[in-house]
């Protein structure tokens, strides 16, 4: 895979995380509409798309939280490119950048009905924390937090 960064505005990072947008549709149904509105972000320049043979398969971004920390965005395979480690090799990517740029710390959010998203996180080290700024409150939020080197 050839990992290429660029901004979350790039049309095959929009395209795919349309793909994930959907996925968590059928997955959450219209509890997701509650969530969407914190899956948009302003144009930032911390994405990433991965490519098998010239195709886009993967994607992820980050944004800043504040001087430290980072939220890692937007982690997506295509399904039938899951389970041969693209998704570790993103967020490893993603995890190396964010140091690159000095920052200490990456959280997340994920949602409780994705078992996979955080049997990968709990893979790499991250900790589950209360639920940060706009998750508070929120039942099937799950926040974790990793502390970078």
């Amino acid at each position: 895979m050839i990992i290429m960064r660029t901004s979350n505005t790039h049309r095959d990072f929009l395209t795919l995380t349309r793909e994930l947008d959907a996925e968590l549709k059928g997955i959450y149904g219209p509890l997701q509409a509650v969530y969407d509105q914190h899956n948009v972000i302003d144009p930032i320049d911390t994405a990433m798309v991965g490519y098998v043979d010239g195709e886009p398969v993967t994607c992820g971004c980050f944004k800043t939280i504040d001087t430290e920390r980072v939220e890692i965005k937007r982690l997506y395979v295509k399904p039938n490119f899951r389970r041969k480690g693209f998704s570790s090799e993103v967020l490893q990517a993603l995890e190396a950048w964010a140091v690159e740029l000095g920052y200490a710390a990456a959280l997340l959010e994920t949602g409780k009905r994705q078992p996979e998203a955080i049997g990968l996180y709990r893979k790499f080290g991250y900790q589950i924390i209360a639920n940060y700024g706009p998750y508070r409150g929120m039942e099937n939020s799950l926040c974790m937090q990793k502390l970078l080197s």
